[in-house]
């Protein structure tokens, strides 16, 4: 099985560098697993609306370009479906039952994700309607793939 996770800007904190990187480490034994960094889009603080939407664009352009046709792709976005940790690995199961063994996930810069990464999204999650730095949410992100798979191997991790 191969997990990704497509992300824009760089993670410049150390401390979850190497959070991410503990985890990361740990989920070797179930899957292939890497993280992709996209360049974000430089702008000026007060954008118009017009200008949002053309950030968003280039940075989903950039992610798109990073996903192939047969991965199923989860989106983060706040308006996504909120699950338990427990509901999330019984989707990965589910997921893997069926053939979907290329399994994506896509955290979007300050501004959120364009329509075009929504729209080629095969579900959006969200982790409630906390507004968190999207650097910070790489580590819960891994961390949570981690869970689900300690889950579905009937681990006492979880507990």
């Amino acid at each position: 099985m191969n997990s990704k996770v497509v992300v824009v800007g760089k993670l410049k904190e150390k401390y979850l560098k190497q959070g991410i990187a503990e985890y990361a480490k740990r989920l070797n034994k179930f899957c292939k697993f890497k993280i992709i960094e996209v360049p974000d889009e430089r702008a000026p603080e007060n954008l118009s609306p017009a200008q949002m939407e053309q950030v968003k664009q280039v940075e989903g352009d950039r992610i798109l370009a990073k996903i192939k046709e047969k991965e199923y792709v989860f989106a983060l976005a706040i308006k996504g479906k909120e699950l338990s940790s427990e509901e999330f690995a019984a989707e990965f199961e589910k997921l893997t039952t069926y053939g979907h063994s290329d399994l994506t996930f896509v955290i979007g810069g300050s501004l959120g994700l364009s329509s075009a990464v929504l729209k080629r999204a095969d579900a959006q999650l969200s982790f409630g309607r906390f507004t968190m730095p999207h650097q910070l949410m790489r580590l819960v992100l891994t961390e949570q793939i981690y869970r689900a798979f300690m889950i579905n191997a009937g681990s006492p991790y979880h507990k």
